[in-house]
C-alpha cells in the first residue's frame, strides 16, 4: 500500500463518511467488499475510482492509508455531496472516537468528516474511472470541484529524488570515465616497447676476443674463419724471419774472393745493395 511518502498524483477535498461490510448483515451491511478483498483496516470505498487505488488521507493533522476495495457511498454521494467511506477502524482514530466491533458503530455520535484532505498515489487497475469522482448513481456528473491542484510541498520529495537520482547518474558517469580512463593508461602502457638493454661488459669482453677483425673462437668453441686463417699465417712469418735472419751478409756476390780467397762470402764495399733492417739487428754493419 502506498503511504504519505510517496508523491501524490491527484489531490482534493471531499466530506467522508464511514461503513464496515463483510457480509454479516450488521448495521446495514450490504455484503462483502466488491474488489474480493476481506474487509479490513485502510480498505476504503468510492463511487467511481478504479478498485485498488492506492493512497492517502489528512485530517486535523492526522494521516491514513487507503485502498479503494469497495463502491460506495450510494445515494449520500448524489450530488458530489459524500464521496468517500471509511472503513470504520480508521474513521474513529481520526475522530478520536472508539469503534465498536460488535456494533459495527463509531461510538460519539459523528458520522461524517467535512473537508477531508485526499492524496491518490497510484491508480488501480479495477473497475473504475481515474480523475474526479463522481456519484454512485449519477455517472454523468463529475465533481470537479473534488480536485485542485497539489501542494508544492507534496511535490519536494518528487524534485529531492530526481535529484538524487541525477547526481548518483553522474557519479556512476565519472566513475565510468576514470575506469575507462585508467584503462586505457594500462593499454597503452602494455603496447609501449620495453627499452633496450645497453651493452654490457659481454660486448667488450667478444671485442676483445676479436684479432685484427678475425674472431679466433667461434660462439660453439671451435676455430672461426678468421682464427684459422691467422693460424696459417703465423708458420709462414716465422719461417721467412728465420730465413733473413741466416741469409748471407747485404752486398756479398758469388765470384768476389774475401780476404781469405773466399768468393762467396767476400766483403761488399756495399755499392751494389743497401744494408737491410735484419743486418742492423744482427750488428754486421761496421762502420
Amino acid at each position: 500500500m502506498s503511504n504519505e511518502n510517496d508523491t501524490p498524483i491527484q489531490h482534493g477535498q471531499v466530506d467522508a463518511t464511514y461503513f464496515w461490510d463483510d457480509g454479516s448483515g450488521i448495521g446495514g451491511d450490504t455484503g462483502l467488499p466488491a474488489s474480493g478483498e476481506p474487509m479490513q483496516k485502510g480498505l476504503f470505498s468510492s463511487p467511481s475510482w478504479p478498485l485498488g487505488t492506492e493512497g492517502y488521507i489528512e485530517y486535523e493533522g492526522q494521516t491514513a492509508e487507503f485502498f479503494i476495495g469497495d463502491r460506495g457511498p450510494g445515494h449520500p454521494s448524489n450530488d458530489c455531496d459524500v464521496l468517500l467511506d471509511l472503513d470504520g477502524e480508521t474513521f474513529a482514530e481520526l475522530t478520536d472516537q472508539t469503534w465498536d466491533d460488535e456494533n459495527y458503530v463509531v461510538s460519539g455520535g459523528n458520522g461524517h468528516l467535512y473537508d477531508v484532505d485526499y492524496y491518490i498515489t497510484e491508480w488501480g487497475d479495477g473497475d473504475g474511472e481515474e480523475g474526479a469522482p463522481h456519484p454512485f448513481e449519477q455517472p454523468e456528473n463529475k465533481c470537479e470541484d473534488a480536485v485542485s491542484e497539489i501542494p508544492e510541498d507534496k511535490l519536494e520529495d518528487e524534485a529531492s529524488e530526481e535529484e538524487e537520482e541525477e547526481s548518483a547518474d553522474t557519479e556512476a558517469q565519472a566513475g565510468e570515465a576514470e575506469t575507462a580512463e585508467e584503462e586505457g593508461a594500462e593499454e597503452a602502457a602494455a603496447e609501449e616497447p620495453e627499452p633496450e638493454e645497453e651493452e654490457t661488459g659481454v660486448t667488450a669482453e667478444t671485442a676483445a676476443n676479436d684479432t685484427s677483425g678475425f674472431q679466433l673462437i667461434g660462439a660453439d668453441g671451435d676455430l672461426a674463419g678468421g682464427g684459422i686463417l691467422i693460424l696459417a699465417i703465423i708458420p709462414a712469418i716465422l719461417l721467412a724471419v728465420g730465413f733473413a735472419w741466416f741469409r748471407r751478409p747485404v752486398g756479398a756476390h758469388a765470384g768476389e774472393a774475401d780476404t781469405d780467397g773466399k768468393g762467396l762470402m767476400s766483403d761488399s764495399e756495399g755499392k751494389h745493395g743497401h744494408e737491410s733492417w735484419m743486418n742492423r739487428l744482427r750488428g754486421d754493419n761496421d762502420d
